[in-house]
């Protein structure tokens, strides 16, 4: 089985089929990839040619409303900007991190309102010529293809209206969140059917929502079966009924919403935060058989190579059992890691995930 692409890898481990090792997806911040050049890696390879780990493309569309994009602030330090999603917020150039968010247009039924008129399903919003250059490539290079989901809790919070409103709103404006979330995903789903009717099909559904944080979730489980899970069952029954698989991505604590996320039909997770409460070891011998489990390893362990080369000589033969099973560290690659702990770890990793 040597010699394998990557969509025959991903495929075998979705099947709990052995491979010529475990698929290998992750994902360093740019100021990691600043590092690592800095260290070696030429300037012109990719991350994923560089180490040969799996290759990953994506189909994503613009369901936003298309509010006006300026920038607002910007020096040497940060950029302000304002987004497609009536977002304002201060975009980081050195700081690896997240943005931080200041403000939002969409607040309440009416500016949602307003902003849904806005969010039509429209030719214009694929990229059809990305996709007339790359697509072809992508297929005979063997990559695994994903399209990407912007609809979720995850992405209304931070970037749409705002944490602590959502989280209020799902207590006081029900019905308005489940209209958020559906609707955008209503869009989404249309446009990339445009692009799948056109030949860019794809083999995953990728649905990206942050549902937990430090050994807990946002929500209850209540809450999610009423609000959350509308939204969620309708992109996996989406995506099954074209006979791709799901892949649901949730930092944090999520282990009691892990039952509903299996019966929703969801075909992997990721990734596992060690950090925030979650265990691995107990995914897998809970739902290894129902789910590929992508990620699990601590971040934090990755700068100190005894400390992570420990960690998956105990974990990897674990998680690799029966398949199903995606290399990866629980969170994004942080630029503490340098490039000679990553060619360890990437060595180690072909070493102990083969079959």
């Amino acid at each position: 089985m040597a010699g394998m692409t990557s969509h025959e890898r991903f495929t075998r481990m979705f099947q709990h089929r052995e491979a010529d090792r475990v698929a290998m997806w992750d994902f360093p911040w740019p100021g990691t990839l600043r590092r690592w050049r800095n260290e070696g890696m030429p300037a012109d390879a990719s991350y994923e040619d560089y180490f040969d780990v799996d290759k990953v493309s994506r189909v994503v569309v613009d369901n936003s409303p298309r509010y006006p994009e300026h920038t607002i602030e910007e020096n040497e330090e940060f950029k302000v900007i304002t987004t497609s999603w009536g977002g304002t917020q201060r975009d980081f150039k050195d700081q690896d991190s997240t943005p931080e968010f200041i403000g939002y247009t969409i607040v309440d039924w009416d500016t949602w309102t307003a902003a849904k008129a806005r969010m039509t399903p429209t030719p214009e919003r694929i990229p059809w010529d990305h996709l007339k250059t790359n697509y072809e490539k992508w297929r005979k290079e063997g990559h695994w293809i994903l399209g990407d989901l912007w609809f979720s809790f995850n992405q209304l919070t931070s970037y749409v209206v705002g944490m602590e409103r959502f989280l209020m709103y799902l207590i006081e404006e029900p019905e308005l969140c489940k209209d958020m979330l559906l609707y955008s995903l209503d869009v989404n789903l249309k446009l990339l059917e445009m692009a799948w009717d056109a030949g860019y099909t794809f083999d995953m559904l990728n649905i990206r929502d942050d549902m937990g944080y430090k050994h807990a979730q946002f929500f209850s489980l209540k809450t999610y079966r009423e609000i959350i899970r509308p939204s969620h069952q309708k992109a996996v029954d989406w995506a099954h009924n074209r006979g791709i698989k799901t892949r649901l991505h949730s930092c944090g604590y999520i282990m009691p919403l892990l039952p509903e996320i299996v019966d929703v039909g969801f075909d992997a997770l990721h990734p596992m935060e060690v950090k925030a409460g979650m265990n691995p070891q107990e995914v897998k011998s809970r739902y290894g058989d129902r789910l590929v489990l992508h990620g699990g390893f601590n971040a934090v362990l990755w700068k100190d190579r005894d400390a992570i080369t420990a960690e998956m000589e105990r974990l990897l033969p674990v998680l690799k059992q029966s398949s199903g099973y995606v290399f990866a560290a629980d969170h994004s690659i942080p630029n503490d890691v340098s490039l000679e702990n990553m060619s360890t770890i990437i060595a180690l990793a072909k070493k102990l995930g083969s079959f």
